[in-house]
């Protein structure tokens, strides 16, 4: 039993404007002021993309059939724990349940993150990992503003402009030619403008 756990949140995903192609996912401690970014590839960044702004592919991607091959066998993931950070890698580990036995397996944190958001399980850490490669962010409301702004990762300069039925058009073009990170921040823009309009 892991006696050191912090429970963390998602808060978003932001960008490098420096190099092409480089992410992090941002995790909040619940409860605490801290925050962990965590760097990941564009892959798993578009996998915890999609599901965070409820974007679903016409074909499941593999995350999606790792939780559908789960699910179908009875195993359900208890928790993802990242356990430790050595060489500028995060670890963590998956513990999944069939409600008679445990098991613990290692896992990439970008593929636990992205498995986690997809079941809701809670994610947790240790306060060293917290303290060592986190920040404090005393303004949350700031923080939460600064990721949602840097999640313009490709919006067009007047794409917030489309009429909500030319945007629902652009989605569909989106997810049919599989490119499904322009389809979350075109959903987002979606959203946000029926929200406006009711």
């Amino acid at each position: 039993m892991k006696k050191d756990k912090v429970k963390l949140s998602i808060l978003g995903i932001t960008f490098s404007e420096v190099k092409s192609g480089v992410y992090a996912i941002i995790l909040g401690q619940e409860d605490g002021p801290f925050h962990l970014p965590i760097i990941i590839g564009a892959p798993e960044a578009q996998a915890i993309a999609l599901e965070i702004e409820g974007v679903k592919p016409p074909r499941p991607l593999t995350h999606d059939l790792f939780v559908s091959f789960s699910n179908a066998f009875g195993v359900a993931l208890k928790s993802v724990y990242i356990y430790k950070f050595e060489n500028g890698i995060f670890y963590s580990d998956l513990t999944f349940s069939d409600g008679e036995r445990e098991v613990t397996i290692d896992s990439r944190t970008s593929d636990a993150i992205a498995i986690a958001i997809r079941t809701k399980s809670p994610i947790y850490t240790t306060s060293k990992i917290l303290v060592e490669t986190g920040f404090i962010n005393e303004d949350t409301e700031s923080a939460h503003k600064k990721i949602n702004d840097s999640e313009q990762i490709i919006k067009k300069p007047k794409i917030e402009n489309y009429t909500i039925e030319e945007l629902e058009r652009t989605l569909h073009q989106l997810v049919n030619n599989e490119e499904y990170e322009k389809a979350a921040i075109v959903s987002k823009i979606l959203n946000e403008k029926k929200v406006n309009n009711k």
